[in-house]
């Protein structure tokens, strides 16, 4: 197994270091798409191994190329705007080819479709709460069933439905790692509210736009574009290229049983590191050379940390689990260096949440998804710090966390020499919130921290070794930061209820 999980290591760190070599060299310059042939060149070398279903692989690496393709004949700059949009074309294309190869798919999709109609109540109250910011920090789009989210109300009616269980967890996928459109729950009734419109009124049309997004999501999508005023491309023509070189692929998928809900999750995850990781966003943000290194020394603790522990590694999930959890406690650990923690910056972001909500009524879907991921990740790496400091004590030992049992190496941090100098980067006599102040840049943009090209390779080799096993959403505790310190939301999640 051993070759396996290295395999799964390489081809995740090689994702990695396309998007983090590719920003260092062109940060502070002009994005062209063109610079996103090293992810594609990446993602081009994933191979099948024994007990791997080639045409999950195939979902991925396909969808890539197929993306890069398209986006590439029709435009050569992404807006920085627009790019956040360029993994939400995928899952609308995918669906609608499942519903011209299985009129049972279909079926059951016009049953929930109805069931959103009879749902109006639900939506109505989970609108509102969105609105007013009743969950505390949340996400509407989050990859959980986290409270506040669009696929926890999914799951919720779901529930009162009486179709396929596969049907039902397909249904589900598609709004969660499978991004079916740029919609999220809610977005539509505060748009109306604050435009005029009564609760009743702005919750009718909460519910004709969320049965939009699953009756005709390519159309859906389109019109969701045109409002948002992206104009980078042709949303239409990226979606006819793109199901065209797909729908052999999808259909592969289906004919080897693949689960419906991975056909939907698979291609939608990959893609967004050409025009969006590796975008003129990027580029700007990391013009700081801290911001830069930041993303540097976190990477290098992953891979290190990684690499040390592969003959010691009994599972594929052990695996993700040390990814995520290295980079979560090397994020922390920089954060410390500061004398900043885990629990002040949560803190300070919910209260920070609640004025955000009221100078900001109409705030869009994802506003808050990177400081939840942020909140989220160094709250998973404070909580491994912590009881690594405890074990330590006071021996003078160097400070060792581990995740799922594996050590976390976190002498990369200390052999970069932006992070260990912050005082060549302010006013050299009081740089002391220099580290802090760049994490505070990465609070709302830590994708390569978290990190998503690595999470989104890992996860189709995973499920490239189970495919007919649901993957999405994820079906645990996401221990959402705020709710394990400031607010009490955990009677809303929906993570064991999911269908």
């Amino acid at each position: 197994m051993n070759q396996l999980y290295t395999k799964i290591v390489d081809e995740a760190m090689a994702a990695q270091h396309a998007d983090v070599e590719t920003v260092k060299k062109n940060r502070g310059k002009k994005y062209a798409v063109k610079d996103g042939q090293a992810y594609v060149d990446a993602v081009k070398g994933m191979k099948v191994a024994e007990g791997q279903s080639k045409a999950v692989i195939d979902l991925h690496v396909e969808s890539v190329k197929a993306h890069f393709k398209h986006i590439s004949a029709l435009t050569d700059y992404v807006r920085p705007e627009d790019d956040p949009f360029v993994e939400h074309y995928q899952t609308p294309v995918v669906l609608e080819v499942l519903y011209g190869e299985d009129p049972a798919f279909r079926k059951s999709m016009d049953v929930f479709i109805g069931a959103i109609g009879k749902a109006e109540a639900l939506i109505g109250l989970e609108s509102a709460r969105r609105y007013a910011g009743f969950y505390g920090p949340t996400c509407v789009v989050d990859f959980a069933l986290i409270p506040g989210s669009t696929s926890n109300v999914v799951n919720r009616i779901l529930q009162t439905v009486d179709i396929p269980v596969d049907h039902k967890q397909a249904i589900l996928a598609a709004k969660s790692w499978g991004m079916n459109t740029s919609y999220g729950i809610g977005e539509t009734f505060a748009q109306a509210v604050e435009a005029g419109d009564t609760l009743a009124d702005a919750t009718k049309k909460e519910v004709q736009q969320f049965q939009a997004i699953y009756d005709h999501p390519v159309k859906a999508q389109v019109d969701l574009m045109e409002h948002a005023g992206m104009t980078s491309f042709d949303p239409m023509k990226y979606m006819e290229g793109y199901g065209a070189d797909m729908t052999p692929f999808v259909k592969k998928a289906i004919e080897e049983g693949v689960h419906y809900g991975n056909i939907v999750t698979v291609p939608a995850y990959c893609v967004g590191d050409v025009s969006h990781h590796i975008a003129q966003s990027t580029y700007n943000m990391c013009k700081d050379d801290v911001v830069m290194g930041v993303i540097e020394a976190v990477t290098a603790v992953m891979e290190r940390s990684l690499r040390a522990s592969l003959d010691k590694v009994r599972s594929e999930y052990q695996i993700l689990s040390l990814a995520t959890g290295s980079t979560a406690a090397a994020t922390e650990y920089i954060l410390e260096l500061d004398g900043f923690n885990a629990p002040m910056l949560v803190d300070l972001l919910t209260k920070r949440f609640h004025n955000f909500v009221q100078l900001k009524p109409t705030r869009g879907a994802a506003a808050e998804l990177h400081n939840c991921d942020f909140m989220d990740m160094i709250w998973r790496g404070w909580r491994m710090l912590d009881a690594a400091r405890r074990k330590r004590n006071g021996s003078g030992d160097p400070l060792v966390p581990s995740v799922a049992g594996f050590p976390v190496d976190l002498e990369p941090v200390h052999e970069s020499e932006v992070i260990m100098n912050p005082q060549r980067y302010a006013y050299p006599a009081s740089a002391i919130t220099v580290r802090c102040s760049a994490l505070m840049r990465l609070a709302d943009y830590p994708c390569l921290l978290t990190s998503e090209p690595v999470t989104a390779t890992m996860m189709t080799n995973i499920i490239a070794l189970h495919p007919k096993e649901i993957a999405a959403p994820a079906r645990v505790c996401k221990d959402c930061a705020s709710a394990s310190m400031v607010d009490f939301r955990h009677e809303y999640c929906q993570w064991r209820e999911a269908v």
